[in-house]
């Protein structure tokens, strides 16, 4: 006989016929718990259920939104906490295992998140690079949930005093006079088994690469709060595990390449282009309430752009990225067509200089093969279709 569901379980609806099904993020079905307009209202709104608890223990369930759901899928329990073994047999075993901890709401292959899974367990430098919106912050922040460690997080791209933000500042008051405080930082890298996530590393200032140097460094593994010699150090705890994410490529402004001797600190792991099957499938788990034909046709606008720009002579310098197509979904969801949410998440990305042969005018093409607004205008001329094969 199933227990009754605990105060706190987020279930999702999924229509099935005339019927309205609800199902947690471990599979259990609680759909007899609940009553049919309850569900029916629920998928009808796009949103997750709560088991709540009323007046007098009396259990009732109360309309969340998805993203509760999409929560409860991508951590890990108080009850499953991850304990990571120590011997090296041992060890294997738990890699081996370990896409089990894979959030579904990251698409990443097999091979890559066990990778990602050693390099942490063993306390490597860890550089996830791909194109922007790939995924390689979420993958990162699921990395530290999969394993449910103290995690700690910077944006270095954002600092604009390295030195204040990962060493610390020097105060002044009447009373204790001239004292020093100790930056986030520094905590972090005292807290064993922490994972820290150094976001957007190719955007930070050359300063701050200087102070990470020999906090990276293996055999090093310090912190120097003052350049003079002498000053005191601050050693990086125990199966401490830095993870970065960088953009590496010319087509990323206001970045810098980084030092070749910073980069050889990191073990690197490119995060993958999702094909059009899996970009279709994420955005159909994010918002299933969403028509799914138009889901696929946002997984294919993207997909295409991608393919263009990885031709020999691409008539566009990038692809779509998988945050703006999770994006147009959310917009989707929320009542906006595909062609208003292109309109205003996919074209101001693309240089409109040219006219008819600009940059624009070719990703609107693209998009318009998916959008039916009466029109029988053919949109690519012969000679387009003639000069680059068909992506169609």
């Amino acid at each position: 006989m199933k227990s009754k569901p605990k105060f706190g379980t987020v279930v999702q609806v999924v229509k099935s016929g005339n019927r309205f099904n609800a199902f947690d993020n471990d599979g259990n079905k609680w759909t007899s718990e609940i009553v049919t307009s309850t569900r029916k209202n629920a998928f009808n709104a796009g949103m997750a259920l709560e088991c709540r608890e009323g007046k007098n223990g009396r259990v009732y369930w109360w309309k969340v939104p998805m993203a509760e759901f999409e929560a409860a899928s991508n951590v890990l329990t108080p009850d499953s906490d991850v304990e990571i073994p120590e011997g090296h047999e041992d060890i294997v075993k738990f890699i081996s295992n370990s896409y089990g901890l894979k959030p579904k709401g990251l698409v990443m292959n097999e091979l890559k998140w066990k990778y990602l899974i050693r390099s942490a367990v063993r306390g490597k430098n860890i550089m996830m690079t791909g194109q922007a919106g790939c995924g390689k912050t979420l993958s990162a922040k699921s990395l530290v949930n999969a394993l449910d460690r103290p995690n700690f997080y910077f944006n270095l791209g954002a600092t604009q005093d390295p030195r204040s933000t990962l060493i610390g500042n020097v105060h002044f008051n009447k009373k204790e006079g001239t004292y020093f405080s100790e930056s986030l930082f520094v905590k972090a890298i005292q807290t064993p088994n922490a994972v820290i996530l150094l976001d957007e590393l190719t955007r930070a200032h050359p300063d701050a690469w200087n102070i990470l140097m020999t906090v990276l460094d293996y055999g090093q593994r310090y912190l120097r709060l003052d350049e003079a010699d002498g000053q005191a150090t601050i050693n990086v705890a125990d199966n401490v595990t830095f993870v970065a994410t960088a953009n590496i490529g010319n087509e990323y402004t206001a970045t810098r390449q980084l030092d070749k001797a910073l980069m050889d600190r990191f073990t690197v792991i490119e995060m993958d282009l999702l094909n059009q099957v899996e970009e279709a499938g994420l955005l159909k788990y994010m918002f299933p309430s969403v028509d799914e034909t138009v889901l696929n046709d946002v997984a294919s606008i993207a997909d295409l752009t991608r393919i263009e720009a990885l031709a020999e002579n691409p008539r566009i310098s990038s692809g779509v990225s998988t945050r703006t197509s999770v994006e147009i979904a959310g917009l989707l969801f929320d009542g906006f067509s595909l062609l208003e949410s292109a309109d205003i998440t996919i074209y101001p990305q693309y240089d409109s200089s040219g006219g008819v042969d600009s940059e624009r005018t070719f990703v609107k093409q693209i998009v318009q093969k998916f959008v039916s607004d009466g029109s029988d205008e053919e949109l690519f001329t012969e000679h387009d279709m003639d000069d680059t094969e068909n992506p169609f």
